[in-house]
């Protein structure tokens, strides 16, 4: 068996030959371009955000508006309905498909790199992103889907946990606004709602591209101004996302049938250019992100059997994402399962990390992080992150270099000044 250093010294070899050649420049629109040149295989990766056109941004008492927006851009065109529209994408092999997240949309295109194929796909994102359809019948059909997979999810104990700590962590942010959604707001939106939130979110100004493939700069900028030309220069609405204020801690028991009671415990905690960035998240693998290696783990199910699982996450973001703990276990467990949790947390902010637990957590880290973006699809999924949040380009070589030179007393000085377990909201679904 390999020793903790030996193992954090193969990690950092790995990591060592994971060098990404990010090229990045802005166009005279404004465009913040991204790519990287991977000419092994004949196929170009492509996604285009919209920074401000995210779920965060919808409407007030209009749920899902952003969502609705970026799903029907691929749903056809004003030339091609829906069903010609992906016929189209099929002929020449190219898969092109559209989504909404929390503070941005996505276009997404996969091409190959011969010129007159990626001139046909470019071409047909171009339309999407232009021209949508927006085709009443096609919008119909997602807004009842969507109502339909609300009303299901609202039947399980883990939607109803996390919707219920959201609303605690983020009452009056936007970034709670998930949290509100119901049928009625979903039912409320309409196509010129759509058509608004396109008109005034989608410009060039807020797009930010990355690319990687088989394609050089030159052919990058060209394929850009292809795929945006003829939208607005400018998006004319507000991107910014304001600062989350702490809210005092609060708990919430909601009954629910079952055998099985949700438990969460949370906090608004991590940016994206947090400081502590690398600290928190070492620790939180050390206390419920490593799996079977975690704190909460080794105590909540090997030493009591509460739980099969017990895990924590951290979801930075531009403003403060959350710090999330859960599990599930049986209902006669609850109250002596969260003393527990509860005793982890503190003895771990208190005392911090042992040095083996952090090398190991290290190990882990860098260790994986390779296999982040070991293709072409995951590796553009990243430059859209770095992009969007303005990181650096050394991004991907900073981050297990900056894992790897964390201290003990780093981490626990951050969990101590950063998380109070008394701040922690709790949610308990399926309480007794």
């Amino acid at each position: 068996m390999k020793s903790l250093p030996l193992i954090l010294a193969l990690a950092f070899s790995t990591a060592a030959q994971a060098g990404v050649d990010i090229q990045r420049w802005t166009t005279g629109n404004g465009t913040e371009v991204l790519l990287v040149e991977q000419h092994d295989n004949p196929i170009v990766d492509m996604q285009v955000n919209f920074k401000g056109a995210g779920s965060v941004f919808n409407p007030e008492g209009k749920s899902e508006v952003a969502e609705f927006t970026a799903a029907l851009l691929t749903d056809g065109t004003e030339k091609l309905d829906e069903e010609a529209f992906n016929a189209a994408a099929d002929d020449i092999a190219a898969q092109i498909g559209s989504s909404s997240g929390q503070e941005s949309s996505a276009a997404v295109l996969r091409s190959l790199s011969r010129p007159e194929t990626l001139k046909k796909a470019a071409g047909l994102l171009n339309q999407s992103l232009t021209h949508p359809r927006f085709d009443p019948a096609v919008f119909d059909r997602r807004q009842k889907e969507a109502v339909t997979a609300l009303q299901q999810q609202e039947t399980t104990p883990d939607f109803t946990a996390g919707r219920a700590l959201t609303k605690l962590a983020y009452p009056d942010h936007p970034y709670g606004s998930g949290a509100n959604i119901t049928a009625e707001s979903i039912r409320k939106v309409n196509l010129d709602d759509i058509r608004a939130f396109h008109r005034s979110r989608y410009g060039k100004d807020n797009a930010i591209v990355a690319i990687v493939g088989d394609i050089n700069r030159k052919q990058a900028d060209q394929l850009v101004k292809n795929v945006l030309n003829g939208l607005p220069e400018r998006s004319s609405a507000a991107k910014n996302v304001p600062a989350v204020q702490q809210q005092p801690a609060q708990r919430r028991d909601i009954p629910f049938a079952g055998e099985q009671a949700q438990v969460l415990l949370g906090m608004p905690l991590i940016k994206r250019h947090d400081p502590d960035y690398y600290a928190l998240v070492a620790g939180n693998y050390i206390l419920g992100g490593g799996g079977f290696d975690s704190r909460l783990m080794k105590v909540l199910r090997d030493r009591h059997g509460y739980t099969y699982g017990v895990h924590s996450t951290l979801e930075p973001a531009t403003e403060a994402g959350m710090f999330t703990i859960g599990y599930s276990t049986q209902k006669k467990n609850t109250k002596d399962s969260l003393v527990q949790a509860q005793a982890v947390i503190k003895q771990f902010i208190e005392e911090g990390p042992t040095e083996e637990e952090l090398a190991q957590a290290k190990a882990n880290i860098i260790g994986s992080f390779p296999l982040r973006f070991d293709s072409n699809a995951k590796l553009v999924k990243y430059l859209s992150i770095i992009g969007h949040h303005n990181l650096p380009n050394d991004y991907l070589e900073a981050y297990p270099k900056a894992i790897g030179k964390l201290t003990v007393e780093q981490v626990k000085d951050a969990w101590q000044r950063r998380v109070k377990p008394e701040d922690l909201h709790i949610v308990v679904v399926g309480a007794e």
